[in-house]
This record gives structure tokens, C-alpha cells and sequence, in this order.
């Protein structure tokens, strides 16, 4: 058997550790995409887990949901004639 294995009683266990991963910040809607991911997508969300890239994936779909909210709410204001004053 390859890799470590740490024994339990009479069994073998392996000894399994997550990638190390930079954290980055995760705003509202990388929030609402862990949910999401976590209760309707389960085996996306551990195969992210275990490659140790969820976060980052969380962190680009916090900032492209940003953007995309952003140019809602500017299309919004033009349509409406909203300006800052």
C-alpha cells in the first residue's frame, strides 16, 4: 500500500492532509456560492475542497458577481436618469 497509513485498533487508516491554499477574501456572493455548492453540488464542492483551490474559485466568483452587480445597478441608474447629486 502506497502513502502513510496510521493504525487504529486493528485498521489502517490513511493519513490524508488538504493542500495548503491562499486565502483570499470572499465577500457576499462567494458566501451564498459555498452555500449553494455545499447543499446542491456536493461532489464539486469536495473535489474544490481536496484540490485546494475552493477558495481562489470562491474569490473569482466573488469578484465577477461584484462586477456583474456593479453594471446592473449603473444600467439601472441610466435608465431611470438617477445621477449622484
Amino acid at each position: 500500500m502506497g502513502g502513510k497509513y496510521e493504525r487504529q485498533g486493528d485498521y489502517l487508516i490513511p493519513c490524508l492532509t488538504v493542500p495548503a491554499e491562499e486565502e483570499q477574501p470572499i465577500g457576499i456572493w462567494g458566501q451564498r456560492n459555498l452555500d449553494y455548492l455545499k447543499h446542491h453540488c456536493k461532489v464539486t464542492y469536495t473535489n474544490l475542497l481536496t484540490s485546494g483551490r475552493l477558495n481562489a474559485y470562491l474569490a473569482d466568483i466573488d469578484r465577477q458577481a461584484q462586477e456583474r452587480f456593479e453594471r446592473l445597478i449603473e444600467g439601472m441608474k441610466q435608465a431611470q436618469g438617477i445621477t449622484e447629486q
